[in-house]
């Protein structure tokens, strides 16, 4: 019998932010996110399927930094990709700028500053 894979514990959730959005991200402060395209890296060590199925929905106490831009109504989940890599070796490979600097990093010991990417505008026609 092969040896069992280990089950994924990071992720990434795809995003799109309709318009232009100033928003307090809890105790982090207030920042602006253009509209466009973004990438979050996150992890869970476990029920990483109950913490993906909490960051979809839109009513629930906002707890973590994603949990203040997914409550606004111009931002929506895209599609959510689930990684066995380490959560920082996963952001450190997604591309674009950090709008808000700390913004899903507050335990990050590898540096990254931000688990959240933003990816560029959104394509017309």
């Amino acid at each position: 019998m092969p040896p069992r894979e280990p089950p994924a514990t990071a992720y990434q959730l795809r995003i799109v932010v309709a318009r232009p959005l100033r928003l307090r991200i809890g105790r982090l402060g207030v920042f602006d996110f253009p509209a466009g395209r973004y990438v979050y890296t996150g992890s869970a060590r476990r029920n990483l399927e109950a913490r993906i199925a909490r960051h979809l929905r839109k009513d629930k106490p906002l707890r973590w930094h994603i949990d203040w831009l997914l409550a606004a109504p111009a931002a929506r989940v895209t599609s959510v990709r689930r990684s066995r890599q380490p959560e920082c070796a996963l952001n450190r490979r997604a591309r674009g700028s950090a709008p808000a600097p700390g913004f899903g990093a507050s335990d990050c010991r590898a540096g990254c500053g931000s688990h959240l990417r933003y990816l560029g505008g959104l394509k017309e026609g």
